[in-house]
């Protein structure tokens, strides 16, 4: 999954897209508002984590911006304020979340992955599709009830992709735009490379090829 990471302070920022890096998100940074304003309207991001204290222009001015041009990812927003007036108007504008500074990592990585279940209708801490269960704390897949088999970050950035989007025809440009982030080489062909890494763990007839459009998942084997 694609996620945006808008914040100003160095350090901090370094250190969360090292984190949300090794969790299986391509991280995108933004360090003020106009920046990441532009960003979170022209990049079709799965997730967003705004601080709303930032240069430029404030953290809920862009939220407000944002859906107010249609923008629907999900957005956590972070604040170092304590009053809870901040976080209601928050909410209201249009977030899906909020987090308080300090926070432990941990957290935020967990609100990310509640929040990205629900967006897309799942409530157990596993995604399941078919007879697939991909478990995001460890990074694994099994297989109708077979042991669970690690999968690289790659693979699991991908799987999880797909995953959440049965039965549809994705392209390779989405699969880029939503495994990679923004430094990867667009006319790379490691797509097909983990396509087929993918299919020798779950099954060929899982990930079916449609020529000229791209790939479709299939939830059960058939």
């Amino acid at each position: 999954m694609r996620l945006l990471l808008v914040e100003d302070e160095p350090r901090l920022a370094a250190r969360l897209r090292e984190q949300l890096s090794a969790q299986g998100y391509a991280v995108d940074v933004a360090s003020d508002g106009i920046d990441a304003e532009f960003q979170g309207l022209e990049v079709d991001y799965d997730l967003i984590v705004l601080d709303l204290g930032l240069p430029g222009r404030p953290g809920l001015e862009v939220l407000a911006h944002w859906r107010a041009q249609g923008m629907r990812a999900p957005v956590l927003i972070l604040t170092a304020r304590d009053g809870w007036q901040e976080r209601v108007v928050g909410l209201k504008a249009g977030a899906d979340d909020y987090l308080g500074k300090p926070f432990h990592v941990e957290e935020l990585i967990a609100r990310l992955q509640a929040i990205l279940r629900r967006a897309h209708g799942e409530a157990a801490p596993q995604l399941t599709v078919g007879d697939l269960v991909l478990d995001e704390d460890q990074r694994t897949v099994s297989v109708a009830g077979a042991a669970p088999q690690s999968l690289t970050a790659t693979e699991f950035r991908l799987l999880r992709c797909f995953m959440l989007n049965p039965d549809k025809v994705l392209s390779k440009s989405f699969l880029t735009e939503h495994v990679y982030d923004q430094d990867f080489d667009r006319d790379s062909n490691l797509i097909e490379v983990y396509v087929r890494r993918l299919r020798e763990r779950i099954g060929e007839a899982r990930i079916a090829t449609r020529r000229g459009h791209g790939y479709v998942f299939v939830p059960a084997a058939r």
